[in-house]
């Protein structure tokens, strides 16, 4: 019943604007379309003409700045629950065994990839690799499953592990090899993959947390988000208070997960506005349910202790237009002050682990440099996902991962 009602509430656009706003381009109308006539096995298998991860996108993309911003119903009013209507379509899919629907219908050539790297970049890169026509096509990962951030990254609470693990059996089930437990630079090295393989596609991600080089970073206490989410090696949080510094999914995922944990107090700090925040909007909210306190307009600027975080010193910010499309936060001198707190995590961003791919060219913020058709400076190496840059969503990293795949199958061809 509230699928149905959600689906009656789409206007059915002729200008599909929420389209638009999917940076996989999925139509959505007309998926909604079978769906309120009943047809949930046409829904899905409109989804999974663009993506491969309609269970998975559906409950974790940024909706309210994708597709559901678009929405002309958000106008006026609330926009169509897009990522409900897809997570459910998505789920009747995986239930059902309902095989993707493959528009591309290309010529099978005897070739082999090699993807490394099994994250939502890497996984539709090998689906989509399948569905074109590549006779082999094997993916690596460095972990003992499959899933990267998907797993490791996500909390349970967000995005189940079944769920995942039900989506990559069916995209491995197109007849992609496996190889687990295998490291680029260490098991396996990218020299002798380019021996191996015709091509090589690189989706290692970017999952080491970054850190602000202020005074006091090194105390113990002060943790990484990304690390803490990824080996869940959680000190004992009962009771104390925690500072978590960052405005996006990470911050926002680390800070709940936290709270679950016994945390009494759990912050998270900000140097923007609310509305600057890249967190999804609806992910926000449930922090702010869940108990999670927000202090906006504030940077850290030292931490103070002996050995062990006791204290951090703060500033307010305010936001200055500097001609560079986004307001920037300026802190405000004398308004510093110190706050009690027991740990801090450092969840404003992440970066490439360090001597992987030494080899390959890298561009000025340490990523990966790639062409308009995702080839690195090594031959028959590409790249794709957040290791290169792409913009750190599940849909932007599965977008890129499908198109480096169509521009490798066409450098094949060759």
């Amino acid at each position: 019943m509230k699928l149905k009602e959600k689906v009656d509430y789409c206007l059915g656009c002729i200008n599909k604007n929420c389209r638009e706003g999917c940076p996989l381009s999925n139509d959505i109308t007309q998926s909604i379309k079978y769906a309120k006539d009943g047809d949930l096995e046409l829904a899905y298998k409109e989804f999974s003409k663009t993506s491969f991860l309609s269970s998975v996108c559906g409950r974790i993309c940024p909706h309210t700045k994708q597709c559901q911003g678009k929405c002309v119903r958000g106008i006026k009013g609330e926009p169509v629950d897009i990522g409900y209507i897809e997570s459910v379509v998505g789920d009747y899919g995986l239930d059902n065994n309902i095989p993707f629907e493959n528009v591309e219908n290309k010529e099978i050539i005897s070739k082999k990839v090699a993807v490394i790297g099994s994250g939502p970049c890497g996984i539709t890169c090998a689906a989509k690799l399948k569905q074109l026509g590549v006779e082999t096509v094997d993916i690596y990962d460095k972990k003992s499953y499959l899933g990267g951030l998907l797993i490791h990254g996500i909390p349970e609470f967000r995005l189940p592990k079944k769920i995942v693990e039900k989506t990559y059996e069916k995209i491995i089930d197109l007849g992609i090899n496996v190889h687990l437990n295998t490291e680029l630079g260490k098991d396996i090295s990218l020299d002798e993959l380019r021996e191996k393989y015709d091509a090589v596609f690189v989706a290692i991600g970017s999952n080491i947390s970054t850190f602000m080089g202020i005074e006091g970073e090194t105390l113990e206490g002060v943790y990484g988000g990304n690390e803490l989410l990824e080996f869940k090696d959680f000190p004992d949080f009962s009771g104390k208070t925690v500072m978590v510094n960052g405005g996006g999914n990470v911050a926002m995922d680390v800070s709940r997960t936290i709270k679950r944990l016994g945390a009494k107090d759990v912050y998270v700090i900000y140097r923007r506005a609310e509305e600057q925040m890249p967190a999804e909007k609806k992910e926000i909210k449930e922090a702010k349910e869940e108990g999670i306190k927000f202090l906006f307009q504030n940077n850290i600027v030292r931490i103070i202790g002996n050995e062990k975080v006791e204290k951090i010193e703060c500033i307010k910010t305010e936001l200055v237009d500097k001609g560079e499309g986004r307001l920037s936060p300026v802190n405000i001198e004398g308004s510093n002050y110190l706050l009690d707190i027991d740990y801090l995590v450092m969840a404003i961003g992440s970066k490439m682990e360090e001597g992987i791919v030494d080899s390959v060219e890298k561009n000025e913020w340490g990523k990966i440099k790639i062409d308009e058709h995702y080839r690195t400076n090594i031959e028959k190496v590409y790249a794709a996902g957040d290791v290169a840059g792409v913009k750190s969503t599940v849909a932007w990293a599965s977008f890129s991962g499908r198109e480096a795949a169509r521009n490798i199958y066409e450098d094949l061809k060759q």
